[in-house]
Order: C-alpha cells, then structure tokens, then sequence
C-alpha cells in the first residue's frame, strides 16, 4: 500500500470513532490527495547567538549561521532549518542558492514525500543541512495536514524517550562549575574533550556531581593507545560511552579499540548518510544520528531500522538548532537508548517553541507535524 492510500484509510478508521479531530484530518488529507495547489518554499537567514563560548577539541565559536525555512500547501505552513557548524562545510551562501534552485512548485501533493525527497537530493550531491531543512518543513507540513505528531504517526510511545545530556563544553574551570551549576536539571551530562586536560575537566566536574557522563572527543585523540588509555579511565568515572573518540579516518584503529574498550563507541563525525551505518558496523558499538548530517528525518528513520537490525545502540543528536530542528529529532526519541537534545537549550535566540526536557526527559508534545510553533 502506498502512502497516499495509507493516510486516506488511517482518516476513514479515524472518522468511524467520530473525533472532531479526525474529522478535521480527514477533510484536510482528502485535499492533500485531490487539490490541485503547489508547494511553495520561501526562507531567511538567521544567526543563532550561543549562551556560551562553544569550544571544542578543533575550534570555538560563539554563533552559528542557521537558515529558517517555510514550505505552504493550501494554507498550512511546515517549518524547518539548517543548522551550520563551520565542520559541514554549509554556509549560508551554500544553503540559501541550493534551496534557490528548488522548484517545489512542482508538486502539488504533499504526501509524495519519496518523490519530493528524491528530487531534492538529486539536485546537487552533499548540502545535507540545507536538504534537511526541506525534508523537516515537509514532515511538518505532512503532519499538520493529517493532525498528529511523527511519533504518533510511527506508532511510537513517547514515554520511552531517553533523558537527554547537557553538554559542557571545554572551558576554563570557573566556566565549567558555572555550566555544571547550570545543568542541575538534567540528570546526564555530556563532556566535550579531545585536549590536554581532559581529565582535569572531568575530576572537575565529578568534584561536583556524580551524574552520570557521555564523553564526546570530537576526534581529538590522534592514538589509539591514547583513546584506549582515556577509555579505561574513564570507565571508573561513571561514564556511559565515548563518542568519536579518534579522527574518523581512523577507521582500522577505532575497530582495535573497541576491541579493547571497556566502553561502548558511538559514531558521530565518522557518520554521515545512509551507506556509513554498515559501515560503521565492527568498528562502532552504536551510532549518534543528527538530522543535519543524514538530510532529515526520512533518512534518519531508516539509518535507525538499518542499525536495529545490526544490533547497534542509537543515539539521537543535534547541532546547536532552534526548537525547529530540536524537536523534529526527538519525534525518534522513543527508538534510542541515548539523546543529546540540548542545541535548543545553548541558545539565547530560540524562535520556537516546541518539545521539552521535564526532570531531565525528553517530552514530547501532541503538537501535530514536528511539534513547533514559531514565537
């Protein structure tokens, strides 16, 4: 059965219980499949301004470019965004003359999703940002059109969402006792590390909490023997699991380590798209999935089926997004075993409001679509 005869017959068992909602759905679906509107997508840049210095094993920052997108079908609106950490290799210019050169007019039927989606990537190899903004303002629109949440629409309970991490980036040590003061709410804190004082950081934080850690080295120890060593010691830190511990080149070196590893390895920068989760396999326990690498959420949702098959842990993450990005990530909150959902959080400029953390736990809301609302 294709999408479109699926929604059409989700609608009509929605309709024999006689819901107002359903009701609404269904008049909304039947002219997802009968109008004969065009998509229409319009964007802006936005500059997203960080609470702290962001400082990472290879770099600082304290902005990140982002672009906001919209995509209309017959009045509704489906929002998305690209996210743009300087190691994508996006930039503004890049996002806005890809997203220039779509022509999702088109399309008049929303819910040819494949097709649409298919297009886009087509359209010009990599831009995974700037394709994940559109993937995101679809699944929103999609959503609003029928009425529910992705979760709901995957037939996921939100109850199994992960806590989610708070990050604490490398910093001086009076700023990493003010972000450990800060994260008080969160009951998983997540490391940055790949320097000198790696450890100096985190006797710093253990002096003041003995919540539990993810440790994420951004490829910052050039060795195995290195990441090894940092791995044992860790362990007796009460840490999770070490994220990218080595340069992701370093493929053969990462499969020797976790042999070895007394910790579980997630993949992060080593994975990108689709083909790296089998990959990844051998020489990664798990994976970290980020909507901004895999091009959005319809990819994402088959790295996670691809990953489950093999056995592997999953992870779902985010770069330093408004509530948009955030939000449309946690729809696959309830498929993980970790989350590190804070990008909204590290922000002072978020312009959404959308799913959120209560005692540490990724919430989701019945908000249809993504489960935003712009402010």
């Amino acid at each position: 059965m294709d999408r479109r005869k699926f929604i059409r017959n989700t609608m009509l068992g929605m309709i024999a219980v006689s819901s107002p909602i359903s009701i609404s759905a269904m008049d909304s679906a039947t002219r997802a499949l009968t109008g004969s509107k065009s998509l229409k997508l319009s964007f802006k840049p936005y500059e997203l301004k960080l609470r702290h210095s962001f400082n990472l094993a290879k770099y600082s920052r304290t902005t990140t470019p982002d672009v906001l997108v919209q995509i209309e079908w017959d009045g509704i609106v489906g929002y998305g965004e690209a996210s743009m950490p300087p190691y994508l290799g996006e930039s503004i210019e890049s996002v806005c003359k890809f997203l220039s050169n779509l022509d999702l007019a088109q399309f008049t039927d929303p819910f040819r999703l494949e097709e649409i989606l298919q297009y886009v990537d087509s359209t010009a190899p990599n831009n995974r940002a700037a394709k994940a903004s559109v993937d995101i303002a679809m699944h929103d629109l999609i959503g609003k059109i029928i009425g529910q949440p992705w979760y709901k629409i995957w037939g996921l309970s939100p109850e199994k969402a992960p806590n989610t991490s708070f990050t604490i980036g490398i910093d001086k040590a009076d700023v990493v006792r003010k972000k450990v003061e800060e994260a008080a709410p969160y009951k998983v804190l997540k490391v940055k590390m790949g320097l000198d004082n790696d450890k100096e950081l985190v006797e710093i934080i253990r002096s003041m909490t003995d919540r539990p850690l993810c440790v994420d080295a951004n490829q910052g120890w050039s060795s195995k023997e290195k990441a090894l060593e940092m791995c044992e010691w860790l362990a007796d830190k009460n840490c999770l699991f070490v994220e990218q511990p080595m340069p992701k080149e370093m493929l053969d070196e990462t499969a020797w380590l976790r042999e070895r590893s007394p910790l579980p390895l997630i993949a992060d920068e080593f994975l990108q798209r689709l083909p790296d989760v089998k990959r990844a396999y051998g020489a990664y326990d798990g994976i970290n999935i980020k909507l901004m690498k895999s091009t959005g959420l319809h990819e994402a949702y088959q790295m996670v089926s691809i990953a489950r098959a093999l056995d592997m842990k999953l992870m779902v993450g985010c770069m330093t997004e408004t509530s948009c990005a955030v939000s449309a990530a946690a729809q696959l909150a309830p498929l993980m075993n970790f989350a590190d959902l804070d990008g909204n959080l590290l922000i002072a400029n978020d312009c959404f409001d959308g799913m959120k953390i209560v005692d540490g736990k990724v919430t989701l809301t019945d908000l249809p679509g993504i489960g935003v609302k712009p402010l």
